[in-house]
């Protein structure tokens, strides 16, 4: 009689919990996997996960680095094998020219080089040689005999040795040709300008 009084009541109190479960909207079943194991749902709560699922994307948990923002960088253009070859050969050129060192010969100077005075049986003899450098340029008796045949000896000596253009200037020594019939006035002109140039050597 016990038992059957125990079974009634326990099966009123079950059927009594069992309507109220149905009634409060939080005794709905949760998802399977939704609720850790050990956790008691409590009514007016939601399931952790929703809380996850419903926090806003500012917070986040405390001791979690806030992500760092990747700073974009802007690649620089290389310069062009154009723009290189302009700017070198846009710059003028500077050349130093080297001074140029001419040495010019100095001017050759005319020197008067006077000889001797040679006396034969038909009067006195000097000549005198005009150099530049070693080389004669103009040869001048300064003394011949003179009067009758003498005289004219003297003038064909003298235009055969004589001037820019005798013999002397010619030969460029005293190696004479002896001028016909003035064998002794030839001689004479000849050992006066060998004395001569004896001098200006």
């Amino acid at each position: 009689m016990r038992r059957a009084l125990f079974a009634i009541t326990g099966l009123a109190a079950g059927t009594t919990a069992l309507v109220v479960l149905k009634g409060s909207p939080a005794a709905t079943p949760v998802a399977a996997g939704e609720l850790p194991a050990g956790t008691v749902a409590v009514p007016g709560e939601s399931a952790p996960a929703n809380r996850a699922a419903t926090r806003p994307p500012s917070a986040r948990p405390s001791g979690t680095p806030a992500p760092k923002a990747s700073a974009s960088r802007t690649p620089r253009p290389k310069p062009t094998a154009s723009a290189t070859t302009k700017a070198t050969t846009s710059a003028p050129r500077r050349t130093t020219a080297a001074p140029r060192t001419t040495t010019a010969a100095p001017p050759a100077t005319n020197r008067k080089v006077t000889g001797p005075v040679v006396t034969n049986e038909f009067g006195n003899v000097q000549v005198q040689i005009t150099v530049s450098g070693t080389k004669i340029v103009n040869c001048v008796a300064l003394e011949l005999p003179s009067g009758g045949q003498s005289g004219q000896r003297s003038d064909r000596v003298d235009a055969a040795y004589s001037g820019t253009s005798g013999q002397v200037v010619q030969r460029q020594s005293a190696s004479l040709d002896t001028v016909s019939g003035a064998t002794y006035t030839s001689r004479s002109y000849q050992q006066s300008l060998q004395a001569a140039l004896d001098q200006a050597r």
